[in-house]
């Protein structure tokens, strides 16, 4: 396995991305949604970069936060890889070259209201040996911040968790649906060793038993969590901060496309609590950039310039 770039840049970033990477080909604009047999023809298509590391790092660099992302891909498609993130502004002098295994690749079939994915695991598999290696070398000492857009594996999760803040630095989680993971009682006790934990409705539903946000927030309290900064969907936005709860309205959009919108809000939220906002803005900020990725197909195109979520901002705390 080979780098690609100069590696030591990454020392002096605020945050570093971690987790699976894809190329994902996006089908949308479908009639109706496909029945096992049948087969239904879409009129939009879009092939970009796609995962949670890949979504929030691209996010966070829009944003002006100095990213990088720590993930692998094959040698078949990784330089457009790196070159995509590039154009973003993310540091990709982390991303590793797999010299077998080609990049992972996702095929979504997308809704305004939805999404499903078939997907191929390729060069992600050799990632949790390099995030390892990388934690126990001190790869991550001088980096601020490491969010995990990944599952971590609940049998060595404690000890990845104590070996990356023994680098010195904050952690936080966004594991996406992986429904064995979140159901484990493992996983909850997991939480105290987090500083930000970033669940869906859906997630959140499946670990707590709970639908209401607020006894959703707390259970997560009850089991040692700190910060728990919850999507609602359709609904906004929800946050367990330090013992207070705070929730959001939506931002109004008309969506195309679901792809990343939770990554984007990670990347919102992350950002505004680097640069030292409070909670609140923290949340609105999340809420607005999750909710505006939703206006274009895949999941970083839609991601909003930083001009757009200041005067956004602006206005609702205007009112």
């Amino acid at each position: 396995m080979a780098v690609c770039g100069g590696g030591g840049d990454a020392l002096k970033l605020d945050v570093v991305v971690a987790g699976d990477l894809f190329v994902d080909l996006i089908l949308g604009g479908f009639a109706e949604w496909p029945g096992a047999g049948t087969e239904v023809f879409a009129k939009d298509y879009r092939r970009d970069v796609g995962g949670g590391a890949a979504i929030t790092a691209c996010g966070l660099a829009r944003l002006g936060s100095r990213a990088a992302v720590l993930s692998v891909v094959g040698r078949d498609t990784g330089d457009w890889v790196a070159e995509r993130l590039g154009s973003f502004g993310v540091d990709t002098s982390e991303l590793l070259f797999h010299e077998t295994e080609p990049t992972a690749f996702s095929v979504g079939v997308s809704t305004a209201q939805d999404r499903t994915f078939l997907t191929y695991q390729g060069a992600n598999r050799d990632f949790p040996r390099v995030l390892a290696e990388t934690a126990a070398a001190g790869g991550f000492r001088q980096i601020r911040h490491v969010h995990l857009g990944w599952a971590p594996p609940l049998e060595t999760a404690a000890a990845l968790l104590a070996e990356i803040r023994g680098n010195g630095c904050t952690v936080s989680l966004d594991t996406g649906w992986h429904e064995t993971w979140l159901g484990d009682e493992r996983a909850m006790r997991l939480l105290p060793e987090i500083d930000i934990f970033f669940p869906n409705e859906v997630e959140a539903l499946r670990m707590t038993g709970h639908e209401d946000p607020d006894r959703c927030l707390r259970s997560f309290e009850a089991a040692g969590a700190r910060r728990v900064a919850l999507k609602l969907g359709a609904k906004g936005a929800a946050l367990l901060w330090d013992g207070e709860t705070f929730q959001v309205p939506p931002c109004r959009v008309t969506p195309v496309d679901t792809i990343g919108a939770g990554d984007s809000f990670d990347a919102g939220f992350l950002h505004y609590w680097l640069r030292g906002e409070s909670p609140e803005t923290c949340l609105r900020a999340a809420s607005i950039c999750g909710a505006l990725s939703t206006e274009a197909y895949g999941g970083v195109e839609g991601f909003p310039p930083p001009a757009k979520v200041e005067a956004l901002l602006k206005n609702l705390c205007e009112k």
